[in-house]
């Protein structure tokens, strides 16, 4: 029984751990996952089952260790809820990108997204030019959501594209 309680802690340390990195890595990185991302998810998962689970690779021990990893998330998106603290350090707040036609630049510079990738988002939208949004924000869960002037054109919302300049991974 010891063991099972050591699969619970490890569990828990890594659930923390890959809660800060992802905080500390940001938003942005989330918002849609190419090839590379989707190796370093593989891998990270790899890496970090053994720190979970140690020696103890039968079905019980995997299952314990998955358990424990839902457990925590439960109470982790609870104590979110009721700790605001705890939710502003672990979530970013959204950020305003453009607002009534006005570009911001140095919101731009500070997240690392171009004026190109930007202006896709906001033709990805149906919108041809910037001075036509009323709002543009990128969302805490990495997202563009974009508001035209425009009173027939709805909200959308644009999955941001992570354009990696190594190969075009």
């Amino acid at each position: 029984m010891n063991a099972y309680f050591d699969i619970i802690f490890r569990s828990v340390c890594v659930y923390l751990f890959m809660i800060a990195a992802i905080r500390l890595f940001g938003k942005k990185e989330l918002s849609q996952l190419n090839t590379a991302d989707v190796i370093l998810i593989l891998l990270i998962s790899n890496a970090v089952q053994n720190a979970m689970v140690g020696s103890n690779t039968g079905l019980i021990g995997g299952l314990v260790a998955a358990l424990a990893l839902f457990i925590i998330n439960f109470f982790f998106k609870k104590l979110m809820f009721y700790i605001p603290a705890l939710k502003k350090l672990v979530q970013d707040k959204p950020e305003i990108l453009v607002h009534n036609g006005t570009v911001e630049f140095k919101t731009l510079a500070k997240l690392g997204i171009t004026h190109d990738e930007l202006m896709e988002a906001i033709r990805e939208h149906g919108i041809e030019h910037y001075q036509e949004v009323r709002l543009a924000m990128l969302e805490i869960d990495g997202n563009i959501s974009v508001i035209s002037g425009d009173a027939q054109l709805k909200q959308t919302k644009h999955k941001r594209r992570i354009h990696k300049t190594l190969g075009n991974v």
